[in-house]
């Protein structure tokens, strides 16, 4: 492990032309290998991690308002492929009344024939798609 660590640190060195100290290539290469993040299982007590999906996106920085504007809006606004417009109650009530985690489960993984998986955003990770699940379900609470 130690080799591997001198040849890319060496390397570092010959591909910026000797300009980097021993210190400075190390710091950039930890800076480049910081952890970004922690993972927190439910019912741990996790001190840096949100609880609630919108939470956890909001910590990561993740914009529900402008996500939804880029992968919801155009299905959940006009009501396409029997998408619930956000805001309609009566669409929402017998969705709602199956429970978040079907709700989640639709977002995250889709439902046939119209909801395709991640609702189209690639980006999002299970976490926002929760956050914007979240975001779609209390335009009507």
């Amino acid at each position: 492990m130690k080799q591997v660590a001198k040849f890319v640190l060496v390397m570092l060195v010959v591909v910026t032309g000797g300009s980097l100290s021993a210190g400075t290539a190390e710091t950039q290469i930890a800076e480049r290998l910081k952890k970004v993040g922690e993972v927190c299982l439910e019912g741990q007590d996790c001190a840096s991690a949100a609880s609630a999906g919108m939470e956890v996106a909001a910590a990561s920085g993740f914009d529900v308002e402008a996500t939804y504007g880029k992968s919801c809006a155009t299905c959940h606004n006009m009501g396409i492929a029997g998408a619930p417009k956000l805001g309609d109650v009566e669409a929402w009530a017998p969705r709602i009344d199956k429970g978040m985690d079907v709700l989640y489960d639709h977002g995250i993984n889709g439902l046939a024939p119209g909801m395709p998986a991640k609702g189209m955003c690639f980006t999002c990770s299970d976490d926002d798609i929760k956050a914007l699940v979240d975001y779609m379900v209390s335009s009507v609470e």
